[in-house]
């Protein structure tokens, strides 16, 4: 899958992508409690870019560069451009 073939409030079944920039991780509290929160780009094999969140620990061992592979994630619209992320049942992992 590429990220031109994502659209908002849909479901990715697995995309690998490279990271372009991470942002500082940002602590946050609301209704579910505390977490983290992380925002960096990354781009596919493409070179089409777009917006990921990463929550709580999944930043950990990510800088630019890092190649990551997410499966069953999710894709939503922040500010009409599109955001990718894990969501509540996907999975992020580290390519060597």
């Amino acid at each position: 899958m590429q990220i031109k073939d994502l659209k908002p409030k849909t479901n990715v079944d697995m995309i690998e992508l490279e990271i372009v920039s991470i942002a500082q991780p940002k602590s946050f509290v609301n209704a579910n409690g505390t977490g983290t929160v992380c925002n960096a780009a990354a781009k596919d094999s493409e070179g089409q870019e777009i917006a990921l969140t990463f929550w709580n620990e999944q930043y950990k061992g990510i800088e630019e560069g890092t190649k990551i592979r997410i499966s069953n994630g999710w894709v939503n619209e922040y500010n009409g451009n599109l955001q990718l992320s894990t969501g509540k049942q996907g999975k992020l992992e580290i390519l060597k």
